[in-house]
């Protein structure tokens, strides 16, 4: 059992070292453009044609990393016939599925699960007994349009479920706000870190968005402060313990720590693909951390975005600034012990 979950991680770490690319292009990109054109409503591209094209351009990068992630996760497992299924299956997790007006991805977690399962399922294909004038067209033909299908069929039905639980978990936000404020960013906290990006955090995103209107901006403020920690503090943790990473997340930890500035939480994927029975925990008690520090201070975001990036829209900045770097140092130092007691060596 132990060997199996040990090939599990290798799966992942070789789907990981093939997003790295696309999550750190794009991501710089993305960061690049938005840091020239931040406004009271977040990035504003209308008066930059050019700064709008390399940000479009960091966009399509992003849409590839699902795919590239889940594609290559299930070709560890599987070899070529894997390809197939896994980009179907990373390609519809990064597809919206709507519920009440409201829509969400199955996202990080979703291409995750659909690599893994796709490439197993491939696997187990190819032992299939066939006959002989079937065999040179299995891997080129049947076995990518039965995996497609039943990969396919599988995310549309793990998508949908994970769009209505977004629907509510909005309702029960709402339902929080009267309940004790620590208790709300304690929640919101997690929520932003749990899937960098995913479907439960724009679920926290968008709650605290919507209420900016309603004249109430420490729910955003705490958001704010929680959506930039995890690659902040992943980032930190590669500079400061050297030799607990390899040199690719060495490299990873630099670009993370670029799109943390600009609140992109998606930089934290890399370390939490790679080993996430570790990571999330650690770097949702960074953001919790910082969204309370944040909350507690009555920061307030008038911007529906995060990270550095907004601190000239932000009222009570030097609280904001400190609840970042507080999340920032527990995500480091708690990943870093974790792997220290826990007796993790650096990958090859």
């Amino acid at each position: 059992m132990k060997q199996f979950f040990r090939n599990q991680k290798q799966y992942l770490l070789s789907g990981v070292s093939y997003a790295i690319p696309f999550i750190a292009g794009g991501g710089i990109l993305i960061a690049f453009a938005s840091s020239f054109v931040m406004g009271p409503s977040g990035p504003d591209f209308s008066d930059s044609p050019i700064l709008k094209h390399i940000n479009s351009i960091g966009g399509e990068a992003f849409k590839l990393m699902l795919p590239i992630l889940a594609g290559y996760i299930s070709y560890a497992i599987a070899g070529k016939p894997g390809l197939v299924a896994g980009f179907i299956g990373g390609s519809m997790a990064g597809i919206p599925q709507q519920v009440d007006g409201r829509s969400a991805p199955a996202g990080f977690l979703g291409a995750l699960l659909a690599g893994l399962v796709a490439g197993h399922l491939v696997a187990w294909l190819k032992k299939m007994p066939a006959h002989k004038l079937l065999r040179p067209i299995m891997p080129i033909l049947i076995i990518p349009v039965i995996s497609a299908i039943v990969i396919g069929t599988m995310m549309y039905f793990v998508s949908l479920p994970i769009a209505q639980i977004m629907v509510g978990l909005d309702t029960w936000l709402r339902g929080m706000q009267a309940t004790s404020s620590i208790i709300l960013a304690l929640i919101l906290g997690a929520m932003i870190a749990f899937d960098m990006g995913g479907p439960v955090n724009k679920a926290a995103f968008f709650f605290g968005a919507s209420l900016i209107q309603q004249g109430n901006v420490q729910v955003m403020g705490a958001v704010a402060a929680a959506i930039c920690t995890p690659p902040l503090g992943m980032g930190l943790a590669t500079l400061i313990r050297r030799k607990l990473w390899t040199e690719e997340q060495q490299e990873s930890g630099i670009a993370a720590m670029g799109m943390g500035l600009v609140g992109i939480t998606e930089g934290a994927i890399p370390f939490a693909a790679a080993d996430p029975l570790r990571v999330i925990p650690c770097i949702m008690l960074g953001s919790m951390t910082a969204a309370v520090i944040a909350m507690l201070s009555k920061v307030g975001d008038h911007a529906p975005h995060g990270g550095p990036i907004v601190l000239l829209l932000v009222d009570n900045k030097l609280f904001y600034i400190l609840s970042i770097i507080a999340g920032t140092i527990v995500t480091a130092f708690s990943i870093n012990l974790l792997k220290t007691l826990t007796g993790v060596k650096k990958e090859a």
